[in-house]
């Protein structure tokens, strides 16, 4: 018995990071109380015109090879006629595979790049909420999670109820693991147990969210989720499962429903849309006030 609760735990803490839940809507960025930023000099605005509409993102100055990657290759007209091949409602849409530009109607795609990789920026401070324009890589054999050179994709998601964003998920799991092998005779371990057998997964989960507190206290990792992670989530909306996994490196501050928009069209078995949905990229310089007077935009 003991050790199938100890397997049961084990299943839970691993199913800890990818419970989602559904919904979906729109609305504003959230105001914080975080310092105003430096909204002095330029930045670059990049805008995305699509067969759908026109899309403008920034560019995060904290994942510098990312950004410049992505400036470098709008400018070449790299993206240009370039297809929005993979489209997944309440997920994302993915786009930025150069082989895409010609392809026929029933070729898969997904496959095609620069020829180069570039090194994870996988930060914190910038997750998955819709909107969020992150880098695409490979899965398998990609330990150091290194971002495809040109594929990206465009968080759609959906709102999340709190008690499934109140977590940070990978410290979370960090936690977790930590109070299993340096505290295994320790009462909270008995309560997720006890909750696990009782409840499945889901008691499990809201057991955690309870305890997190407690957890964090005896463990010394802190597994609740910043306030502003918590309120994008709750409110526009994302794919928190995401996050810790592909470096985010933009976002878009108008033309969220075109995301809608296309993430909504008719598409095969394999995610591709029926009708071709192009893109063409550009990028100019404008003052940073401009951008966040005109999108209100919020600088981190």
């Amino acid at each position: 018995m003991k050790r199938k609760l100890l397997t049961g735990f084990m299943l839970a803490m691993t199913l800890i990071v990818t419970i989602a839940c559904s919904s979906g809507s729109d609305s504003s960025e959230q105001v914080t109380d975080q310092k105003p930023a430096d909204l002095t000099g330029n930045d670059f605005l990049v805008t995305i015109t699509t067969d759908l509409g026109v899309m403008r993102a920034v560019l995060h100055d904290q994942t510098p090879k990312h950004k410049e990657n992505f400036v470098k290759l709008a400018k070449e007209g790299f993206f240009d006629s370039l297809l929005f091949h993979r489209v997944i409602p309440q997920f994302m849409i993915q786009g930025g595979d150069p082989i895409s530009k010609n392809a026929a109607p029933d070729q898969n795609l997904g496959s095609g790049g620069p020829g180069y990789t570039i090194d994870a920026e996988i930060l914190p401070e910038f997750f998955h909420k819709k909107g969020a324009l992150s880098a695409a890589r490979r899965g398998p054999g990609n330990p150091e999670k290194k971002s495809s050179g040109s594929q990206f994709y465009i968080v759609q998601g959906f709102i999340q109820p709190y008690d499934q964003v109140v977590l940070n998920n990978v410290e979370a799991g960090r936690c977790l693991t930590k109070l299993r092998t340096d505290f295994p005779q320790d009462p909270l371990l008995t309560e997720l147990n006890n909750a696990f057998q009782a409840g499945g997964q889901k008691g499990y989960f809201d057991k955690v969210v309870e305890l997190r507190d407690q957890l964090s206290e005896k463990t010394g990792i802190d597994i609740s989720s910043p306030q502003e992670r918590i309120d994008a989530y709750t409110s526009i909306g994302g794919y928190p499962s995401l996050d810790g996994q592909y470096t985010v490196f933009g976002q878009v501050i108008d033309g969220l429903d075109v995301i809608d928009r296309i993430a909504t069209v008719q598409r095969n078995p394999g995610d591709r849309p029926l009708e071709d949905i192009r893109m063409f990229i550009t990028v100019e310089e404008v003052p940073k006030a401009q951008i966040a007077r005109e999108y209100g935009y919020t600088y981190p």
